[in-house]
């Protein structure tokens, strides 16, 4: 829940869907965000049919996504930097568990200026099932030598939630585009608005080392 991405991404795909002559439901999009590449692409032929041509709509949207990173840089979610700041204060470990491509997740993550930040990333391509299957927030857990169960999870996604609950972290969720499933709801530990709230959670959640 480190860049503010998904937005961008949902207006460029529902454009190159809308000039290859195609409608796309919001409800559609929604459900892939959180998933992995090969996990939105079962979404997709689901519910638009097994000749929706995924892949080529993919490659055309992230073309664009580029020029536009390129031109106008990569946003950041308001609250970030100062989160980072708390945690670094305090010598906690920190990771980005995404189900972007970690070679993706390294690029955005430098161009946002934040990679360094990070002691650990990994993607979506490094397990071989993504969110909402607990094994990436495992993975980056191992990585960092913590305990699954002293892990704190920020997420926007009800997919990270269901994961990072499935690996008995605690979730906090901070709500972005998708809507909330009431399950979802009552997985998260707390919810929310913001990352300057999650930032007073972290202060009850991790005490002093």
């Amino acid at each position: 829940h480190a860049l503010d991405t998904e937005r961008l991404r949902m207006q460029l795909f529902e454009r190159v869907v809308a000039e290859h002559g195609m409608t796309l439901p919001d409800d559609v999009y929604l459900q892939t965000i959180g998933r992995t590449t090969r996990d939105s692409r079962m979404i997709f032929a689901e519910h638009m049919g097994a000749d929706f041509p995924f892949e080529e709509l993919r490659l055309k949207r992230r073309e664009i996504e580029y020029a536009h990173i390129h031109q106008h840089g990569v946003p950041t979610k308001p609250g970030l930097e100062s989160v980072l700041d708390w945690l670094e204060s305090r010598d906690f470990p920190r990771a980005v568990a995404t189900s972007s491509a970690r070679a993706t997740a390294h690029q955005l993550l430098h161009r946002a200026g934040v990679r360094q930040r990070f002691d650990i990333i990994v993607g979506g391509d490094d397990v071989t099932h993504g969110k909402p299957a607990p094994d990436l927030f495992l993975l980056a857990a191992e990585h960092l030598g913590v305990a699954p169960s002293d892990c704190v999870v920020l997420e926007d996604s009800g997919a990270g939630i269901r994961a990072a609950h499935r690996a008995g972290m605690t979730p906090i969720l901070v709500p972005d585009l998708q809507p909330l499933a009431d399950d979802v709801r009552k997985l998260a530990y707390r919810i929310c608005a913001s990352l300057h709230e999650a930032e007073t959670v972290l202060a009850e959640l991790l005490p002093p080392h």
